[in-house]
């Protein structure tokens, strides 16, 4: 015979029920909405150990169209994913415009279990929450609808869940001894996590969804409600304006850039001493890709530079004596349609080069400044945005221990001009030559606006810039060659102190 407190608790889980199949067909619709604007959606889940997050993940996904989401459980990272810096994993399964990423678990596993184990010094911490709170601003500046959700429960329930699983054979398996020894440290995650919100919790657009999971059903209500709530309001803005949501700060400056006005063109090299200087030089890059393997130092290479500056030919003089298992070139071009669909700078994290490796980018996110600026390919404010994104990736990379370098090889218009007319004539580079370079050059003076405002906005002390006198390219060749040389020293001095 059931109790009148038996009836009122069947009533409760019925409404309940009932509310979660009507947020669900609401979810589905936003789903589809979403997928239609080309709005991406991120939804992680946090939670303490046996808090349920697998199966809130269940009841999120239950009336969505399973063709346009992927969930992500987020493990420790393989071999693979520890010689890159920690978000790179995470920068690559970002959502495209059309998908939905749910995450079970995310880099704030991470930074729960580094807290908790001292394995990162304070100031590694430190630079660990900054890179991720720019990561989330990036990647909700650039579209992406963000939602973190924490799941909580008390210590008894904690240990009465883990006792049912372990004397359940079909889930004794997910109560290993690093979930008990999270179990034993209860209230040293508590406090990790409460630090974890004081880092991270204080952007209007990225608050944390803290729900209490004592009740599975109740804290799914919950949940899809939050993000029905945070989608519908999405999807209402686009629709009514769809301009960019965000503004952009005050844009970054660096009063020690380097500048077009001041590269002396008329620099050159015989041919008798470039070779020499080549071989010497050629010899030490050899000797220091091998030291920067060996001591696992990542390193980056940007080059940019007007069309027909020389950067293949430099970059060839540069690798000749490379390990070629050791480097790659990345020949930048315009985004594809799968490129496209994601943040800009999504194709780029992808290529960061193991540690120990070299990536060279033959063009790069530099692209977003300078040719998609001139050319109208973004907004102002995406552009005008773009230059604090770029120096927070690059910082990223210098948390990591790279090594980076960045190239403008200069050339004047006569110079230009010139090559263009020796392509045109050789059969044999004729392929080279482009309309779209003659119209580029048409394009002179607002390319040449765009460098040096480029310059003076992502000319840091971790990733300079190096203008390289071009119009001579034994002597191009040289001094790029001695920049790399001597950044590769410097960032090996860095790490033996």
């Amino acid at each position: 015979m059931s109790t009148v407190g038996d009836k009122k608790s069947e009533k409760s889980d019925k409404s309940v029920r009932k509310k979660i199949d009507e947020l669900g067909e609401e979810l589905a619709y936003l789903q589809r909405k979403s997928r239609e604007l080309g709005i991406p959606v991120l939804i992680i889940v946090e939670g303490l150990s046996a808090a349920g997050k697998g199966t809130l993940i269940n009841r999120i996904i239950q009336p969505l169209d399973p063709r346009g989401f992927k969930v992500s459980c987020i493990a420790s990272p393989n071999r693979d994913e520890q010689l890159r810096p920690f978000l790179w994993r995470f920068w690559r399964r970002t959502p495209s415009a059309d998908r939905m990423a749910i995450f079970d678990r995310s880099w704030y596993r991470n930074l729960l279990d580094s807290t908790i184990n001292r394995t990162l010094q304070e100031d590694e911490l430190i630079k660990a929450y900054a890179d991720v709170r720019a990561f989330e601003r990036q990647l909700r500046d650039g579209g992406t609808v963000f939602f973190k959700i924490f799941l909580d429960i008390s210590k008894k329930e904690q240990a009465s869940r883990l006792a049912a699983m372990q004397g359940n054979p079909a889930t004794a398996w997910r109560v290993n001894d690093a979930v008990l020894a999270r179990h034993t440290r209860y209230t040293d995650y508590k406090k990790a996590v409460e630090t974890m919100f004081e880092e991270t919790d204080d952007l209007n657009d990225s608050k944390w969804i803290k729900i209490s999971a004592k009740d599975g059903r109740k804290a799914a209500a919950q949940a899809i409600s939050r993000i029905v709530n945070g989608l519908s309001k999405r999807v209402s803005q686009e629709q009514a304006k769809p301009s960019a949501l965000h503004s952009v700060r005050r844009l970054p400056a660096f009063r020690s850039a380097p500048s077009l006005k001041n590269a002396d063109l008329s620099l050159t090299l015989s041919k008798d001493t470039y070779r020499e200087m080549l071989t010497v030089r050629q010899e030490r890059i050899e000797y220091l890709h091998h030291e920067l393997y060996r001591q696992r130092l990542p390193m980056v290479i940007v080059y940019e530079g007007w069309d027909a500056s020389g950067k293949g030919g430099n970059i060839r003089r540069l690798t000749e004596e490379m390990d070629p298992r050791g480097y790659e070139v990345i020949p930048t071009a315009a985004p594809n349609d799968v490129e496209k669909a994601h943040h800009y700078l999504w194709r780029f994290w992808t290529e960061f080069p193991k540690a120990g490796h070299v990536t060279i980018f033959d063009r790069s996110w530099y692209g977003r400044v300078l040719v998609e600026r001139v050319e109208g390919f973004c907004t102002e404010q995406d552009w005008k945005r773009a230059y604090r994104e770029i120096n927070e990736m690059e910082e990223n990379f210098d948390h990591f221990g790279t090594a980076i370098v960045k190239f403008w090889i200069h050339i004047d218009r006569d110079e230009q001009l010139r090559r263009f007319q020796s392509r045109q004539e050789n059969p044999k580079k004729r392929w080279k030559l482009h309309d779209e370079d003659w119209r580029n050059r048409d394009k002179w003076e607002p390319y040449k606006e765009a460098v040096e405002e480029m310059f003076l906005r992502t000319h840091t002390q971790y990733a300079p810039w190096t203008v390289i006198e071009g119009n001579c390219k034994r002597y191009a060749r040289i001094k790029t060659l001695d920049v790399t040389i001597a950044a590769i020293e410097k960032k090996i001095a860095q790490k033996s102190k």
